[in-house]
């Protein structure tokens, strides 16, 4: 049993990238990598290292299935992650015939390969299915829900997700899920919620770099009860996408 919560951990540690999709005027039909906590979750934690992990034949075959597409994944090819080459399998058909026994993250890394090819109800599907209790990847995972919904044209339930990342990571992270909440919040046309949404990141997370461009911003135009700048609104969106 502890090697199989090991093995889980270390998994989910591999997994970290998502898509963004928020702002009303880049998202539409864009295909994004964004892979920056890769680095940050592996922890110089090798691909090699779990697979030599066995607590049983079912798991153990599992995890030799999920190999392959994981180092595709890794390689930001997608769509071979997604789908196999036709010999090694991929995610998708990994879901569908070990279920969670290669962990939970397996959900989320297909989830996240719909999301990079543009399938964005695909992805909802494999994400709703991802249960990891890690914060930041369970953060992830609700924001890049959050950009399937806005790539979808839902903005309210979007900007829900959004909230929802933020609170579950509580960190350095938030501040991008709260940004993209306040650049959802002016899509919908809630300024008091979008400005709310940006004084929290200036306050609650002033080390964030979103939060220097904001103060940035505030401070240049004497900044009271208006919103960002379009220009400062456009550099965030930039910083995700």
């Amino acid at each position: 049993m502890a090697n199989k919560k090991t093995k889980e951990e270390i998994r989910e540690e591999n997994v970290a990238t998502t898509v963004s999709a928020t702002e009303e005027f880049f998202v539409k039909n864009r295909k994004t990598l964004i892979i920056a906590l890769v680095a940050i979750l592996v922890v110089g934690l090798g691909i090699l290292g779990y697979s030599k992990f066995i607590y049983s034949p079912a798991v153990a075959q599992a995890q030799d299935a999920v190999y392959v597409a994981e180092l595709n994944f890794q390689a930001g090819e997608f769509e071979l992650a997604l789908n196999g080459d036709g010999t090694n399998l991929g995610f998708a058909q990994v879901c569908d015939k070990y279920g969670s026994n290669t962990g939970k993250a397996v959900y989320l890394y297909a989830g996240t390969c719909c999301a990079q090819l543009g399938e964005w109800e695909n992805a909802l599907n494999y994400l709703k299915k991802y249960k990891g209790k890690e914060p930041i990847l369970a953060a992830r995972a609700l924001a890049l829900e959050g950009d399937c919904y806005s790539a979808l044209g839902n903005n309210t339930q979007a900007v829900s997700m959004y909230e929802k990342a933020a609170a579950k990571a509580d960190n350095l992270f938030a501040a991008e899920y709260l940004v993209k909440a306040g650049q959802t919040y002016v899509a919908l046309g809630q300024k008091e919620k979008a400005l709310a949404a940006y004084n929290k990141v200036k306050e609650k997370y002033p080390m964030s770099l979103e939060a220097s461009l904001i103060i940035e911003d505030f401070k240049s135009r004497r900044f009271k009860l208006k919103l960002p700048s379009m220009l400062l609104r456009q550099r965030l969106a930039s910083m995700h996408r």
